[in-house]
């Protein structure tokens, strides 16, 4: 079993593990910045998320400049892919990343002495920013510079967690068997926080710990994939809800939101357009929830625990902990529905 030893020399301090599926340019942008990272030793674990063709001998290449592991698996969605990549990771430090992010300088070096100087803390969440070259890119910054700012706590930990730049030490792997819950189409990084925060556990925020994340969609398909998401991200809420735990802003933080989003186009010389087309998406969003909230309202709870878990008694869903013993059984009525989402 690897250890969480950051001074061991047979293992890399970071497994740094991405999801791919037919992304291979943004992969390869990816690779590059991690080639550029200079201190901690690092593996590289790509898992092909089942993607139209094989990884590409450009994505390859990039063997000769780090420890650079390939799989392939059949399409089981990106949970089921970086669990894939758990299992054979050998870092003390695993750091999950998008195919789409780019590490910016010295990030690997700024986590490593942050991990290191912060013992009392097992997870963390590297701060984000957009890539602000195109519209869109800047309104993800904003997005983004908002949600932290507004959801930093005053211990230096953070209500929410995204798996575009998210770090968890070995330990806490090994002695929970950290898993990510291939049922949760979306937002599974979301019942992650959610089951954190049921253990009175918040991810510690590493400011000077960058990753960008570097969209290249249009503004048509950002909206669509915001709407798409919202829906999906539907019943991965309800399994939240079941547990009893509050991670969405309520209206009140909202507004407070809105507010810092106009100060920090200000300060940040984004154009105003990019806050009220955020507002406008976060709006879509929320009325995408309603309209997923009204076509399931009447499914009953105990169906979602039927379905994702045996023991409906127990509230500690596998996002965080996957005993050896735990099952998943589903109803016959809704086998053909979802058998193909759960492993």
């Amino acid at each position: 079993m690897v250890t969480d030893d950051l001074n061991s020399p047979a293992s890399p301090l970071f497994s740094v593990i991405i999801g791919a599926y037919n992304d291979w340019t943004p992969l390869d942008n990816c690779l590059a910045s991690l080639a550029q990272q200079t201190g901690p030793s690092f593996e590289v674990i790509v898992v092909d998320d089942g993607s139209g063709e094989s990884a590409p001998e450009f994505i390859r290449r990039w063997e000769r400049c780090f420890q650079l592991t390939i799989i392939r698996q059949a399409h089981a969605g990106v949970a089921a892919a970086r669990n894939r990549g758990i299992q054979i990771s050998k870092g003390s430090i695993l750091l999950f990343a998008d195919a789409d992010c780019k590490l910016q300088a010295n990030c690997l070096s700024a986590l490593a002495t942050t991990i290191a100087d912060s013992p009392e803390h097992s997870c963390f969440q590297l701060r984000l920013v957009g890539d602000r070259s195109t519209f869109v890119g800047e309104t993800e910054e904003l997005r983004l510079t908002t949600l932290q700012e507004n959801l930093i706590q005053p211990n230096g930990c953070i209500r929410y967690l995204n798996t575009a730049g998210f770090a968890i030490r070995r330990s806490r792997v090994n002695a929970e068997g950290f898993a990510f819950e291939p049922a949760a189409i979306r937002a599974e990084d979301t019942l992650v926080l959610a089951n954190l925060m049921q253990g009175g556990e918040l991810p510690f925020f590493v400011a000077n710990s960058v990753v960008q994340h570097a969209t290249s969609l249009s503004l048509t398909d950002y909206f669509l994939k915001a709407l798409w998401s919202a829906y999906q991200e539907g019943r991965t809420y309800d399994i939240i809800a079941s547990m009893g735990v509050r991670v969405r802003a309520n209206y009140r933080e909202r507004l407070g939101m809105f507010s810092s989003m106009w100060r920090t186009c200000e300060q940040k010389s984004i154009q105003r357009s990019a806050c009220f087309l955020l507002a406008a998406r976060q709006l879509m969003r929320l009325m995408t929830s309603f309209i997923y909230r009204f076509l399931h309202g009447t499914v009953q709870l105990s169906h979602l625990d039927n379905l994702f878990l045996e023991d409906a008694a127990s509230r500690r869903l596998s996002a965080l902990v996957l005993p050896n013993s735990t099952r998943v059984h589903i109803s016959g009525s809704l086998a053909p529905r979802y058998q193909s989402k759960i492993r």
